[in-house]
């Protein structure tokens, strides 16, 4: 099984917890009115996570359906004064323990390094720390995003929100046409 596959299960059932009209306004408003709730380094360091999470291959990455824009209608329009707190004191960890690791700004940072930074956090035996938070956040905004982006529902998942047309008079199929009898 493929990372993308694994990943687009665990969305398909992460996507449940928001109803989809919810997820439709979300991103609805994160196109027709950009925030700017997060810090240019904020930003940089989500588009960076994003990219390396789901990466642009044969189906659009993170980046290509701009997560970042629904990321930020999520912090500065459902996410309490706490939780939006958290967040954003988590990117700043993030980016902390990256220079710290590398020496380098964790945003635009990519190949060994970044690698390094988010192994780093994905296996941090301390599950408490802002960065660690931070990142676990951070990845379930991204694949959720993801997941209910317009783009990906129809290109990737193939996904048909509304159904085709009632059609009341439709034909009945026929004997023997594929029906079990």
């Amino acid at each position: 099984m493929h990372r993308r596959d694994i990943l687009r299960a665990a969305a398909a059932a992460a996507a449940l917890s928001l109803l989809p009209s919810q997820a439709q306004a979300a991103w609805a408003h994160a196109l027709a009115a950009p925030q700017s709730t997060l810090t240019p380094l904020q930003r940089g360091v989500i588009t960076t996570v994003a990219d390396a999470l789901i990466p642009r291959t044969d189906t659009p990455g993170a980046n290509d359906v701009n997560v970042l824009a629904w990321i930020e209608v999520i912090v500065a329009d459902y996410y309490t004064p706490a939780d939006r707190a958290l967040l954003l004191t988590g990117l700043d960890a993030m980016d902390a323990d990256a220079r710290a690791l590398t020496g380098s700004s964790l945003n635009g940072l990519s190949g060994e390094p970044l690698t390094r930074v988010m192994n780093a956090l994905d296996g941090a035996t301390d599950r408490t720390t802002p960065a660690v938070r931070g990142y676990g956040r951070l990845k379930g905004l991204v694949v959720h995003a993801y997941f209910t982006s317009e783009r990906v529902q129809k290109d990737v998942l193939k996904t048909q929100i509304m159904p085709g047309r009632y059609d009341g008079a439709a034909d009945m199929p026929t004997k023997g046409a594929g029906r079990d009898e």
